[in-house]
């Protein structure tokens, strides 16, 4: 092993890279989130790329030939019946689908989670506000690729849910044809329209994905990691570090702890996702049907990641829309459009709202962050309440009541809940007498 290294040494110049070997990671269990978000994305890529060698980005007829016998012999969109193929006739096709399925929805989760950690932790703060940016631009790239990738069985559950992202798209003032015809291929579906997104969702999204993730991670070797406050001076082989000094990061040399430790998520995040697809099912194609633009599925929606765009669609009154010199605000682009972005713009917007003067290099506790704290209390509560209302019609039947009451509450709710949530919370942590605080402690540097 030393010759091979010394070897691959002497013909590379591997040496530049020895000062990013001994890079310290915090021994900090949920730090891993983001690598679980970057594992997941790697089997994305290898399972989509193996469904992609069977799959046919066309909509036009073809005789369908295999294993679901309803379907024999008839004339399907060609994306529907490679769809059926890959599932029933192709070799581990139906386990392949399921884990990239579930590796979508854990990329998603731990993207989300991570956030959440970095947010409540105010691990976002001064020099960092950068990084947080393009975390959000991630967050929203991998619902874009959900997206995209949820329309290309083209069953009649995938299209009418496709068609709400149409919708959203077209309600835009002045580019919203602009948006259909490029994205959709006009007014969806036409035939250009799965070749568009089927681009979208191998190459487009999935190199915008790669590229941020490099740069976030290039961001985050340049600043260092955060991590936790310590609670005294810590003895090293090198020396005494003090408890302030946040020019030096206690934790696991990268090679070959934290290496090690990054192997075991790996695999754990593999084993995760392959049990998952052995025992829960997913989309089931065969049972909705090649696409009908004469008949729509009873219950149609958008996964939970989804639910809370969803959840504004259904919330915003029909009648509370406007036009502005010549340009018409629907409720479509109003609820679905202008809400869902404000809520990732004040997320993207958030460490420059309340900057900084100094730099901050350790993880704060969210009890003694009042305000930042509640704020994030309100933010969880808020898309919670959405995502419940975007299910009103499985709430009123399991209620026994119609969407109009339901929506009534939830409405009611969307206003009341966050903000009684951000009081208390705010409240709580603020205690008796913010004066006592340390600087660390005080609102001003949340």
């Amino acid at each position: 092993m030393d010759r091979l290294t010394a070897w691959v040494g002497e013909r590379f110049e591997t040496e530049v890279f020895e000062p990013y070997l001994g890079k310290s990671f915090p021994a900090e269990d949920s730090f891993l989130l983001g690598e679980v978000a970057l594992f997941s994305f790697v089997v994305l890529v290898l399972t989509g790329t193996y469904l992609g060698l069977f799959y046919i980005p066309s909509i036009e007829s073809v005789t369908y030939h295999g294993s679901v016998v309803r379907y024999q012999g008839q004339e399907l969109p060609g994306a529907f019946a490679s769809v059926l193929q890959l599932t029933y006739d192709v070799p581990f096709g139906m386990f392949v689908r399921r884990f990239h399925h579930w590796a979508a929805h854990i990329f998603v989760a731990s993207i989300a989670l991570h956030m959440l950690r970095v947010f409540f932790t105010g691990a976002y703060r001064k020099p960092r506000e950068a990084n947080w940016a393009v975390g959000v631009v991630l967050a929203a790239l991998a619902m874009l690729a959900a997206y995209t990738g949820y329309s290309l069985p083209f069953d009649e559950f995938a299209t009418t849910a496709t068609s709400i992202g149409f919708n959203l798209a077209s309600s835009i003032p002045l580019l919203g044809d602009f948006l259909a015809q490029l994205v959709f291929g006009g007014d969806y579906p036409t035939n250009t329209s799965i070749p568009r997104l089927y681009f979208l969702h191998v190459f487009v999204v999935p190199l915008l994905i790669a590229g941020f993730i490099a740069l976030h991670m290039a961001i985050l070797v340049h600043q260092k990691h955060t991590e936790a406050a310590r609670e005294d001076d810590v003895e090293t082989s090198r020396g005494t570090v003090e408890r302030d000094d946040g020019d030096v990061v206690i934790g696991l040399p990268a090679v070959p702890n934290q290496t090690a430790v990054s192997a075991v998520v790996f695999f754990l995040t593999v084993a995760t996702t392959s049990l998952l697809a052995g025992f829960l099912p997913v989309h089931n194609v065969a049972e909705y049907g090649p696409h009908d633009p004469a008949s729509t599925p009873a219950v149609i929606m958008p996964d939970w990641f989804l639910m809370w765009v969803y959840g504004f669609l259904k919330l915003w009154p029909t009648w509370l829309n406007f036009s502005v010199a010549g340009l018409h605000f629907s409720p479509e682009f109003l609820a679905g459009v202008g809400l869902s972005g404000l809520v990732f713009l004040a997320v993207f917007a958030w460490p420059f709202v309340r900057p900084q003067e100094r730099s901050v290099h350790f993880t704060a506790d969210p009890l003694a962050r009042p305000v930042a704290t509640a704020v994030g209390v309100a933010g969880v509560l808020m898309v919670m309440i959405a995502s419940i209302a975007g299910m009103n019609n499985l709430l009123a039947n399991l209620l026994g009541v119609g969407t109009g009451p339901v929506n009534t509450a939830l409405t009611i709710a969307i206003f009341v809940w966050p903000t009684a949530g951000a009081l208390a919370t705010y409240y709580a942590l603020r205690g008796d007498d913010p004066a006592d605080r340390t600087v660390d402690e005080r609102p001003a540097d949340d």
